[in-house]
């Protein structure tokens, strides 16, 4: 029987020093896909991601492009071949990574696209003002609930809802303190987490607005898959759809459980992670166990995956 699969693309947090290096030097295709990268971009994103500094490369408006090109070029490893998704989903900045998959925009266009996201993100507040931090063992309606308490000091509120108690909540640094010391007297474990920007809060509503006309004035297609989508966790088909969705995805908060359940009910039975890192594939093991995990990320374990899925 042919299995059902979805691809997921990571968002931030799962960059590191060396991504994509392996692919970059085994594929003939991939290093022209970096030179288009670095056209748009402005810089040798590929001397970023196999060299780093780390430093640089952690920085936001550096992350976002590094990772996106990273997950195409893993993405073109797989595009003509026997594994088609029934559908697709990306974490965050992974959402355009999906919409490219899904045959919504191209290349170039998603690059230029992200480093304005990027830049716009890190200029919505200022340097050292926001947290963002995971809480563990808690439900997401506690988490929602110490965040309301912790309100009073300033703006706070769950960023990404990724599986069964573990929730990353983010906003203006002294009201996340203030919700992390409430979730540790709910039994709750707590970490700060290396991400300046407080994204999918309230806080990225002037970043939205910005974006709201870089992404208007791009042409999009309607979707060749369904995308599910961090807002609503529903299946998304048109480009009109689209546009809306991915304003409304900064100020908002990443629906991830939801998004991986909606899969698995739509009958995606195989995941399958494009892009560095397995992020994505931790958080679908505790949301839906029963599914079958993949991960993409060079020509060997493509291969492999060809060897159990195709």
């Amino acid at each position: 029987m042919q299995a059902t699969i979805g691809f997921l693309f990571p968002g931030q947090g799962s960059q590191s020093v060396g991504m994509g290096k392996a692919l970059y030097e085994s594929n003939a295709e991939i290093p022209a896909l970096y030179q288009l990268a670095e056209k748009v971009l402005g810089y040798d994103v590929g001397a970023l991601c196999f060299e780093g500094p780390a430093e640089q490369l952690n920085q936001t408006e550096y992350t976002q492009p590094a990772l996106l090109v990273t997950s195409l070029a893993a993405l073109h490893l797989v595009q003509g071949g026997p594994l088609t998704p029934a559908a697709v989903a990306g974490h965050s900045l992974g959402e355009y990574t999906a919409l490219v998959a899904a045959g919504a925009i191209g290349f170039s266009e998603a690059v230029g696209l992200v480093q304005k996201r990027a830049q716009y993100m890190t200029e919505a507040v200022s340097p050292g003002s926001g947290l963002v931090a995971a809480v563990l063992g808690l439900s997401g309606s506690e988490v929602s609930e110490v965040c309301q308490e912790a309100q009073v000091l300033g703006i706070v509120a769950p960023a990404n809802l990724n599986s069964p108690g573990q929730t990353v909540i983010a906003g203006e640094k002294v009201a996340v303190e203030q919700a992390l010391e409430l979730a540790k007297l709910r039994g709750a474990r707590v970490k700060a987490l290396p991400v300046s920007v407080p994204v999918h809060t309230p806080l990225m509503q002037v970043a939205a607005d910005r974006l709201k006309k870089d992404i208007d004035s791009l042409v999009w297609s309607d979707l060749k898959v369904p995308l599910i989508n961090n807002v609503e966790a529903k299946a998304l088909r048109s480009a009109d759809e689209v546009r809306v969705s991915l304003v409304r995805q900064l100020p908002s908060s990443v629906r991830w459980q939801e998004t991986i359940q909606t899969m698995w009910d739509m009958g995606i039975t195989h995941f399958i992670e494009i892009g560095p890192g397995k992020v994505l594939t931790g958080l679908v093991k505790r949301i839906v166990p029963e599914a079958q995990f993949w991960n993409i990320t060079d020509q060997e374990s493509y291969e492999h995956v060809l060897a159990h899925v195709a």
